[in-house]
């Protein structure tokens, strides 16, 4: 294998886009991968608080990644974050189908999950 050059890697299309049935709504959605630094963000965003006071914070923990990821035919956010707390009441199956590929596409495991609760 070839070493790359910052300019390769730069130019590389390597964030994964996923079409994920979803009977329970009635249809498709799509799902894009996270960038590093939405990652970063996301993983920041499940604690709260500074220092001795920093808490876990796993609430609307599916619905926070699907808006994130879920995007339409052109790769734009179909959501925004102000939907989060609308988007979470929705089915749970559902959630967790479209949950799991965007944590799958993100390259963020269970145990990535469970390593930061940890932390």
């Amino acid at each position: 294998m070839a070493l790359l050059t910052a300019e390769q890697i730069l130019a590389a299309s390597d964030i994964k886009t996923e079409t994920v049935p979803v009977p329970e709504w009635g249809g498709e959605v799509n799902v894009r991968g996270l960038t590093g630094a939405q990652r970063d963000a996301f993983e920041e965003s499940m604690f709260v608080g500074r220092g001795k006071d920093r808490k876990e914070n796993f609430a609307n923990l599916r619905a926070r990644l699907i808006v994130l990821c879920a995007v339409n035919e052109q790769g734009q956010p179909i959501f925004t974050e102000k939907q989060v707390d609308a988007l979470s009441k929705k089915s749970a199956a559902a959630l967790d189908r479209v949950f799991e590929a965007a944590q799958r596409l993100s390259g963020l495991s269970k145990k990535d999950t469970e390593d930061l609760a940890g932390n």
